[in-house]
């Protein structure tokens, strides 16, 4: 077999699938790993969580946080700062912050301990890693400066809503860019590393986020719908 990934088997003359070939290089009995995965849920599954219960203990609500839109009123965690909203949200984005560099730590490790194979031929196993690290970046960054800190860190579940829907880039080229740059991240460091598990990992990565979708955004459409239902009924209200 050749010395790059996902090349045909010579000595059965068929190609083999890339995630077939990625799974057979990868060491599932090692700790790092599942310590990865875990880590790589955690994050955008708690937060949501937290968020929408304002900071309550997100174990005992996990089934309810799947069947209700409602418990973001609670808001305890805008409680526990006296009432002001806009540093729960600074609280929160610390958490999520922190929690986000703990995740890439246990990335990396799980990298290193991990059998290393050559993906990609040179000179694209230097080149498609960093041209896929400097988008993924960009994506995230500038979606971070597009919505602040209150829309990038769930402000809007603790009522800080902003006055119109964010439109320019990099929103007018993706739907989800800090989740689309985040994955291109993880697979960029795959690459880099030459890393046959940190695809494996990014294609985790990207199922975690696709489910994590389909809640936070209908949740989050939610929010805005309810507020625009309010502006009208104070509309008639005045008339």
């Amino acid at each position: 077999m050749s010395n790059v990934l996902g090349s045909t088997d010579s000595s059965s003359g068929r190609p083999m699938t890339l995630f077939a070939d990625i799974v057979s290089v990868v060491d599932f009995s090692k700790s790092s790993l599942t310590l990865s995965l875990l880590s790589i849920a955690f994050n955008p599954t708690a937060w949501n969580i937290v968020a929408r219960n304002g900071g309550t203990a997100f174990a005992s609500n996990y089934f309810h946080f799947l069947t209700t839109s409602k418990e973001y009123r609670n808001k305890t965690i805008t409680r526990l700062f006296g009432g002001n909203n806009r540093a729960g949200v600074y609280f929160l984005a610390l958490m999520i912050f922190s929690f986000g560099i703990l995740r890439d730590t246990l990335y990396q490790r799980a990298l290193e301990d991990q059998p290393r194979k050559a993906l990609l031929p040179e000179p694209f196993a230097t080149l498609v890693p960093a041209v896929l690290f400097i988008v993924g970046q960009t994506f995230v960054i500038t979606s971070t400066w597009a919505l602040g800190v209150t829309g990038t860190f769930l402000g809007d579940y603790f009522g800080i809503l902003m006055d119109n829907r964010v439109e320019g880039f990099p929103f007018n080229v993706l739907r989800d860019p800090m989740y689309v740059g985040s994955t291109m991240c993880f697979c960029a460091g795959a690459l880099w590393y030459e890393r046959p598990v940190g695809l494996f990992i990014s294609i985790y990565v990207y199922f975690v986020y696709v489910i994590a979708l389909r809640y936070e955004g209908p949740f989050t459409d939610m929010i805005y719908a309810k507020r625009e239902e309010e502006r009208a009924q104070g509309s008639k209200k005045q008339k």
